[in-house]
């Protein structure tokens, strides 16, 4: 049985919409995409080839990180929230190595 779906730019998420994921924020070392929705974020670790696939409960709670975050340090650059939340906020503990 597999453990978890991944989505890639392009694809539908899990929950059937036909909504595809975009790009949120990009640095030179991170990347989050998301559904239009907000049913779905990818938080990518460009340099270890990782990525956190974050749906339901994962993905409501990431989504108040995210703004929480944001909000607190609103001059931060892309790299510095997302390591923030993926160190930090734990979501590397999510993450699988992505395929080539």
């Amino acid at each position: 049985m597999p453990r978890e779906t991944f989505i890639r730019p392009g694809d539908a998420p899990m929950s059937g919409n036909k909504a595809s994921v975009s790009l949120i924020a990009q640095g030179t070392e991170y990347e989050l995409l998301g559904s239009e929705d907000g049913a779905a974020f990818i938080l990518r670790s460009k340099a270890d080839f990782f990525a956190a696939h974050l749906q339901g409960e994962d993905a409501t709670r990431f989504r108040t990180d995210y703004d929480a975050i944001r909000l607190q340090f609103p001059d931060w650059k892309p790299d510095q929230t997302l390591a923030q939340l993926w160190d930090q906020g734990g979501y590397s503990w999510l993450a699988a190595q992505e395929a080539d």
